[in-house]
């Protein structure tokens, strides 16, 4: 399968006042974007998801929300609540991601949420 890709991880600055770029890839690696996400930190994602269908190669924007269960409450609440926000920034959004822990966004899951959207 291929698993060419784009990602743009995001975070919250220290205060917790502003969304920041925490990284940008070219990887075509989509175990090295999950490896990105921390097992005790919240993150978000906007990941250019390429896979194959019966139609051909398909390319789409796909949303994370990562948000462990080993994250600190207080940090899952601000991302949560902040979500929307960065969110609605972004146009051609094919799907979107919500995982707690790795076993919500394999790659194959990911597929295949997407091609339902």
């Amino acid at each position: 399968m291929h698993k060419k890709s784009t990602y743009i991880l995001f975070t919250l600055n220290k205060d917790n006042t502003e969304i920041i770029v925490l990284k940008s890839s070219e990887s075509t690696d989509y175990d090295e974007f999950l490896s990105e996400l921390p097992e005790t930190e919240c993150r978000w994602a906007v990941y250019d998801l390429a896979f194959e269908t019966d139609g051909g190669k398909r390319n789409k924007l796909v949303f994370y929300h990562w948000s462990p269960d080993d994250a600190k409450i207080k940090q899952k609440m601000v991302f949560a609540s902040s979500r929307d926000a960065l969110r609605r920034s972004f146009v051609g959004i094919a799907a979107e991601i919500q995982g707690t822990d790795y076993s919500e966004v394999q790659f194959n899951d990911v597929v295949e949420k997407v091609k339902r959207h």
